[in-house]
């Protein structure tokens, strides 16, 4: 039985996220689990993923970039204060900046496998380098800032 994902201790209310959001059953749904100091998320992506045909579209790939991001900024700062991710305060982040390269076409049809590290953090930020593979073929790198989402988000008015 694999152990749960980050993206599985979410509260309610900030769990409709596209890219992460098990309450979003239009999503990815992609779940994030450590493997020693990186962290790792596989997703199969769909025929409507389409760029053109047999590849996967850009866009997909950078959200999947970012929110494999985001989950690893939250369970990296869990990790760094020793804590469990079902304690609290919960910790969710969002994007400040995302920068993606596109170093190869990815293909359809084949279970994709994103590969994240912290390379910084500090704060209320985490720096995180994600890879993305595509049959042990890196096909996207990216670098993504995250910042710990405001409480306004978490509880709006």
């Amino acid at each position: 039985m694999l152990p749960k994902a980050f993206q599985d201790y979410y509260p309610e209310n900030v769990a409709h996220c596209y890219g992460c959001g098990r309450l979003n059953g239009q999503g990815h749904q992609i779940k994030t689990n450590w493997d020693g100091d990186e962290s790792v998320t596989y997703f199969q992506p769909e025929a409507f993923h389409i760029a053109i045909p047999g590849y996967v579209y850009g866009g997909v790939l950078a959200s999947l970039v970012d929110c494999h991001s985001m989950g690893t900024a939250a369970a990296a700062m869990y990790r760094a204060e020793g804590r469990g991710m079902d304690t609290e305060p919960a910790y969710r982040f969002v994007t400040a900046s995302l920068q993606v390269n596109y170093l190869k076409p990815t293909p359809l049809g084949v279970v994709l496998e994103l590969r994240g590290r912290v390379k910084d953090m500090r704060g209320r930020r985490v720096i995180v380098e994600t890879s993305l593979f595509a049959n042990g073929v890196m096909t996207v790198s990216g670098e993504v800032v995250a910042v710990q989402m405001p409480e306004s988000f978490q509880n709006p008015a």
